[in-house]
């Protein structure tokens, strides 16, 4: 493979100077916090682009909104619903939550709200595959510093480290199959699929890779 794509190969979670030296740390450091809130703040940015693009949204939502269809849930009630699930899989993965599995929760969704808020959708379409390709990049980016931090992973990052570390391959391949996998559920549940979705879920693998080298190096 050539060099300047050897960070897709990336099997491990990177340990910095502010990482916490467990997940389940209830009084981690100020840096520490400060790089998780960064982490969060950037990824739910991204996926905020990605809702603001209007060309599909990621495959989890693709999943909450093909689960809408046969339970009578609401999209959030869906969501609510997969996260516990998902959050119960973390048993057989032997993956304990922390306070970054909490803060995952309440902040990406509270960035998500502010971007869709404060940036109006795209009027033409290079504006709209640019927010799509720049959103994912973004929750590359922002994976890499919170994953990084070590204060727990959320709900579905956790079952990528989890399936990680029992595997031990590639995080990016892992990512890129889970992501696959359920936005083909969502669409054969009848979630609405898009382009966007289709680069989310084909990039963000390799996305969240390039996030944790470049934390790694900052």
């Amino acid at each position: 493979m050539l060099a300047p794509f050897k960070f897709i190969q990336i099997k491990e979670i990177p340990v910095k100077s502010w990482s916490s030296p467990h997940s389940l740390n209830l009084k981690p450091k100020g840096i520490t916090l400060f790089y998780l809130f960064i982490g969060l703040f950037i990824f739910g940015f991204g996926e905020g682009l990605i809702l603001v693009s209007s060309n599909g949204n990621s495959p989890w939502l693709v999943f909450a909104e093909g689960l809408t269809k046969i339970t009578g849930l609401t999209v959030g009630g869906a969501t609510f619903l997969i996260s516990v699930t998902v959050l119960l899989l973390w048993i057989f993965l032997r993956q304990k939550p922390g306070i970054g599995t909490i803060m995952n929760i309440f902040i990406i969704a509270a960035v998500i709200d502010l971007t869709a808020y404060l940036i109006d959708p795209p009027s033409n379409y290079f504006l709209r595959y640019s927010f799509s390709i720049v959103g994912v990049f973004l929750v590359g980016l922002g994976s890499g510093f919170y994953l990084i931090a070590n204060l727990g992973p959320g709900p579905r990052d956790g079952l990528m480290t989890g399936l990680n570390r029992i595997s031990h391959l590639p995080i990016a391949l892992i990512r890129a199959s889970i992501e696959i996998t359920v936005v083909m559920i969502g669409w054969y549940l009848g979630g609405t699929v898009g382009v966007g979705t289709l680069i989310f879920a084909f990039g963000i693998g390799p996305c969240v890779a390039l996030g944790l080298t470049v934390v790694k190096k900052i």
